[in-house]
């Protein structure tokens, strides 16, 4: 096929500065593609009214995988007429946009096609002759439903097994099913808590969780050899091949789930009410049945029970966010619940407030939930007799270099490892594989993992390996136990029920719990600073944060020295097992006061992103409130300047 030069005004644009080359390049690539009509048009227009900023955000790279695989812009922040077409009763554009760095029908299939040849590929490295099967769930969001049905009908015209649920699934779901079904491979269709405009496609391997190294590289190999041409003959989905799980995937799923539960009795027997929201998403399909298989008194806000990509109720459709719990709060208040809990567009975290002493709902942080089920969740498998009382080094609890030190604080205090890892529940997951393969080599080849009861695994890993007991992170992500591979909001809205129902039963507030910790472990309190920066500009300035701060490390922020910087990027670091720490480009920076904080770009939004970490002693209980107080100012200096300081690397 003869190439097609571009309308003169883009070498024109470029000439001018106005195009990025890589927009360019990779404008001229689709141009010649053979897209659909509607697809060329589309770019056609965007080029005649020459939004040149919408152009470079769209195909000055590739879409790249994160810490949560694909994920950006499914609806560009400007339309073109033919791809916005007929908007559905939902307001989703007739077709996702056209680029090189959106979620579309062209970006998609190129994925599905590299990930069926890595799995094939590595199938026969492991010399299995199966046919690659993959699992593919979605959330409610635009267009997820039709890249759900085009992956599985990509994936089957290529040779495979795909496996697709009846509507929307939770993310936990999808990564359970993966093992249950004993997949290769799994996708969830999501882009989380983002903005309705953004979606994603999240790749799981064999064991159920988001796909590391040396997997994710050799897929992004795989997907970057795809050419374009390639994906025309899938771009028509076809699911008559495909098989749609059956209602036994969703009890499966359930009672997975409801093993989270560690004192089932406490539970049901608490009188606990509470109020629960889903934000639009998918956690009522799960999360409600949990809830209510355990006798508990659940008001769902009916506002937000619907699916709607569109979120209309709330500002982010995210649980870190006090706004987004505010119909929850107002019928807790109405209802005199005790406890809100809230879960994202696909129900992987959980956001909660609870009733202080003085009656009023208090939101808690993904921090302090994370440390207060740690503990709880620790004391409770001590006091049951799963470990041993004085706890055990064979035990662990998993979390990440961003998340409060107040995990190694109780690690500590409570006699069990701690494990740290990179951000990503993928990287904890990685920890359970390890503790996983190891009990396998040394119970032989006839061990079967999945179908040893929970409890005489739970011995077994002991005994040989490790037992994992809980995992979490700051951007409010828990997860129970291994019998599946990410993060759950569903289970651990069941776990924070049961933690209020045992406070409860002690005649305590959750505050005041987490104030024990306090007392024992000594006062922790974390602070984050999110500085977004769209598109193809705002990528530079996150980039010039992240390599000014390894070619010129801060010093000093006002008068609080700088004691140590470490660059996960250029240094060897090991965890609790004595295994090396992966490079990224994380930072560390400890402050001559004790504070600390963390520097990272974002793997799934546009933005940079710092963790804020203060501590103080606390003698007594006299001394808390003040160890609160100075904690809190000291981290709003330090705060604003951290920021100022990031944000004019990123303008220099």
């Amino acid at each position: 096929m003869t190439a097609k030069p571009l309308p003169a005004k883009v070498p024109a644009a470029a000439a001018a500065g106005h195009l990025m080359p890589s927009a360019v390049e990779n404008l001229a690539a689709w141009w010649n593609a053979g897209l659909p009509q509607w697809a060329h048009d589309s770019l056609a227009e965007l080029i005649e009214r020459e939004q040149w900023a919408e152009l470079n955000d769209r195909f000055y790279r590739y879409m790249e995988f994160g810490t949560g695989g694909l994920r950006g812009r499914t609806i560009g922040a400007v339309g073109a007429k033919a791809e916005t077409g007929t908007l559905s009763p939902q307001g989703s554009p007739e077709h996702a946009g056209v680029g090189s760095n959106l979620l579309n029908d062209f970006t998609l299939t190129r994925a599905v096609i590299g990930l069926f040849r890595y799995v094939k590929g590595y199938l026969a490295s492991q010399k299995s002759a199966a046919e690659p099967r993959i699992v593919i769930a979605h959330d409610v969001r635009h267009f997820s439903r039709h890249f759900c049905e085009l992956a599985a009908s990509t994936w089957v015209k290529l040779g495979g097994e795909a496996c697709i649920f009846d509507g929307p699934r939770s993310t936990p779901q999808l990564s359970f099913s993966v093992r249950w079904l004993k997949a290769h491979t799994g996708v969830v269709i999501t882009a989380s808590h983002n903005p309705p405009h953004d979606n994603g496609f999240k790749a799981y391997f064999d064991d159920g969780a988001q796909v590391v190294p040396p997997h994710d590289k050799g897929i992004i190999a795989e997907v970057n050899a795809v050419p374009l041409g390639a994906v025309h003959e899938f771009l028509s989905a076809d699911t008559t091949g495909v098989h749609t799980l059956g209602r036994d995937a969703d009890a499966a799923y359930l009672d997975a789930a409801a093993a989270a539960v560690i004192d089932a009795d406490l539970l049901r027997r608490s009188g606990l009410k509470a109020v629960y929201t889903n934000i639009h998403g998918v956690g009522g399909v799960s999360t409600m049945p949990l809830l209510q298989r355990f006798g508990l008194a659940i008001r769902q806000v009916p506002e937000q029970a619907a699916f709607d990509a569109r979120f209309p109720t709330v500002k982010s459709p995210n649980p870190e966010n006090a706004e987004a719990l505010t119909l929850a709060l107002a019928l807790a208040e109405k209802q005199g619940a005790e406890v809100v809990m809230a879960t994202d567009p696909d129900s992987d975290r959980m956001g909660v407030a609870v009733r202080n002493r003085a009656g009023q709902l208090e939101l808690l942080t993904g921090n302090q939930v994370g440390a207060l089920l740690a503990d709880y969740r620790i004391r409770k498998y001590r006091e049951l007799g799963w470990i041993p009382a004085g706890g055990t080094q064979a035990a662990c609890i998993v979390t990440t270099f961003v998340t409060t030190p107040l995990q190694e604080a109780i690690g500590r205090d409570l006699g069990v490892k701690v494990i740290k890892t990179l951000t990503g529940f993928k990287w904890i997951a990685a920890k359970m594989r390890g503790y996983e393969d190891k009990l396998k080599a040394a119970l032989g080849p006839g061990f079967d993992y999945d179908a040893t009861p929970f409890r005489e695994r739970a011995a077994l890993l002991q005994q040989h390996s490790t037992f994992y007991l809980f995992g979490t992170e700051e951007s409010y992500g828990y997860l129970p136990n291994d019998l599946l591979r990410d993060k759950d909001g569903n289970a651990a809205c069941l776990m924070f029920a049961e933690l209020c129902a045992w406070v409860k039963s002690r005649g305590l507030t959750v505050p005041e719990y987490l104030d024990e910790i306090y007392l024992r472990c000594g006062f922790y309190l974390e602070g984050v600073i999110n500085l977004y920066y769209e598109g193809a500009s705002g990528a530079a300035k996150i980039k010039r944060i992240l390599d000014t701060y390894r070619a010129n490390p801060p010093q000093r922020f006002g008068d609080v020295a700088v004691t140590r910087f470490q660059d996960f990027g250029r240094e060897k670091f090991l965890d609790a097992d004595g295994e090396r720490i992966p490079a990224q480009d994380l930072y560390i920076v400890s402050l001559a006061n004790g504070y600390s904080f963390a520097a990272r770009g974002s793997g799934t939004e546009p933005k940079m992103k710092f963790y804020l970490f203060a501590t103080e002693p606390v003698k007594s209980a006299a001394d808390l409130p003040a160890a609160k107080a100075k904690a809190k100012a000291t981290l709003d200096g330090l705060r604003s300047l951290i920021e100022a300081e990031a944000r004019q690397r990123a303008e220099s």
